[in-house]
């Protein structure tokens, strides 16, 4: 910055307001752009302009302000690491940004302001920003959806111990079967179901979790889908089938000696050494080598997942265009209550054609969004059935009593469907007794003894619990 007297220089430009100051502005840092959950601890350096007076022949800056300007450069460098950490207290990542957020901090509160107003402003916003990235780091670094990953992750990485590396390393071929696989689906069901604010650092933990996960999933499936290599390979022996014990290990965190670029080099000579066989004059062999490469680059593959999670738009569903396509989708929904089941129908084929991309998430997305669509054509049907329904006078009273209960549930539905609330409302807590005492009437009902009834009450009864169902599914304030 010029602060010199030439008289080629060009008339004085006018000042920034004081709430600005004269530091560059938040928005003029594209590092932080991507990441607005941070906003809420950001605080400007704002510092009072100098007057607007003629151009004065050049003074030294005071050096606590020089200070505080190379404060605010270290700041906007350990700013979006701080935005994107994701991990926990005990990593060495959390504590080098501790380190060197406490260590500005002293330098900050040391600065000797002599008293001057400006001076003091300075140093306390600069102090704020400080103690707003410490506080964003260890909130989500504690955050209780950041130890249920944690504590997910740990339950994933004891079954995969229990069942695939444990048997690999006492010298065994791990028997793999349908329990694991459903075992690991369920951790990676409940992983997607983690709630994460919408903060980048928690959706960033959440991602690589499911992906390691996901990873895992696909190398155990293969594995059970093809317990023992078809040609003279020994699937308890080749190095191609140890690796997939190896990699597992990798991927969940439990291999001590192992790494990943150690496999890679691994798994790259074997590819050599494939290539490098003569298979021309046998079909069969050669088809196996094929499916043996295959496997070897799948495995090689998932070895990238170290650096996983780290661009912003793998973890931002919100951009991603399956997500979009399931969006557009639900917003049609609610245009179409007083539609027939046709038009409902068409979404529901439109959702099961949505590419999910082996994504649990997305495949989370979809799954809500086919409910909320089933929901809209369940009320349809029952509203057109109370419509057209006609009572005779040899009707049964037990039969009569699950009808008049069908038609207050078609009622609280409606007002299910149009709810948008939270739990704690007076609105869903009325609600959910309302339904809750539909389901005490039905189980009141006597059939005695007519099947048609009995049908009918056990109808009845499934359909209020699937009303009290969507009725929590649309609260639980899941997000991608």
């Amino acid at each position: 910055m010029d602060h010199g007297g030439s008289q080629g220089q060009p008339a004085p430009q006018p000042q920034p307001h004081p709430s600005q100051g004269p530091f560059p502005q938040y928005s003029q840092y594209p590092q932080y752009a991507q990441y607005p959950q941070y906003h809420q601890y950001h605080q400007y350096y704002q510092y009072p302009p100098p007057p607007q007076q003629q151009p004065q022949p050049y003074q030294p800056q005071h050096p606590t302000m020089t200070r505080l300007y190379e404060v605010q450069r270290e700041v906007a460098s350990l700013g979006p690491q701080v935005c994107t950490f994701s991990g926990l207290q005990d990593e060495r990542e959390y504590k080098r940004l501790e380190r060197e957020l406490a260590r500005l901090q002293t330098d900050v509160d040391g600065l000797d302001t002599e008293g001057r107003g400006e001076l003091q402003a300075a140093r306390k916003r600069a102090a704020q920003e400080l103690e707003g990235l410490l506080r964003y780091l260890e909130e989500n670094a504690r955050h209780p959806s950041r130890l249920a990953i944690e504590e997910l992750s740990r339950e994933a990485r004891r079954l995969v111990d229990e069942g695939v590396v444990a048997p690999q390393r006492a010298g065994g071929a791990p028997e793999i079967g349908d329990e694991l696989v459903d075992a690991l689906q369920a951790v990676v069901l409940r992983l997607t179901q983690v709630k994460t604010e919408g903060r980048v650092p928690l959706r960033k933990a959440r991602y690589r979790a499911l992906t390691r996960l996901c990873a895992v999933q696909a190398v155990v499936e293969g594995r059970t889908r093809q317990q023992t290599l078809s040609l003279p390979l020994s699937g308890d022996t080749h190095a191609s089938v140890v690796a997939r014990s190896q990699l597992v290990a990798l991927l969940m965190g439990l291999s001590g000696r192992d790494s990943c670029a150690h496999l890679s080099r691994v798994l790259t000579e074997l590819l050599v050494e494939l290539d490098a066989l003569d298979v021309s004059g046998n079909a069969a062999v050669r088809n196996y080598r094929k499916q043996v490469v295959e496997e070897i680059n799948g495995l090689l593959k998932h070895l990238d997942l170290e650096v996983e999670g780290d661009d912003t738009r793998r973890y931002d569903l919100a951009q991603n265009d399956s997500i979009r396509e399931i969006e557009a989708v639900r917003g049609h929904v609610s245009h179409l209550r007083g539609r027939g089941a046709a038009e409902l129908q068409s979404l529901l084929t439109h959702l099961d054609q949505v590419d999910t991309a082996k994504n649990p998430c997305i495949r989370e997305a979809r799954r809500r969004a086919v409910l909320e669509v089933q929901a809209l054509v369940t009320f349809l049907d029952l509203r057109e059935a109370l419509a057209r329904r006609q009572t005779g006078p040899g009707e049964p009273p037990a039969h009569r009593a699950v009808w008049l209960v069908l038609g207050s549930l078609s009622e609280l539905q409606a007002q299910v469907l149009g709810f948008g609330g939270k739990r704690a409302d007076k609105s869903y807590i009325l609600l959910e007794e309302l339904l809750t005492k539909q389901l005490l009437a039905l189980d009141a009902v006597d059939p005695q003894g007519d099947e048609s009834t009995k049908a009918a009450r056990k109808q009845a009864v499934k359909f209020a619990q699937n009303i009290l169902g969507y009725l929590d599914l649309k609260t639980d304030e899941w997000e991608y």
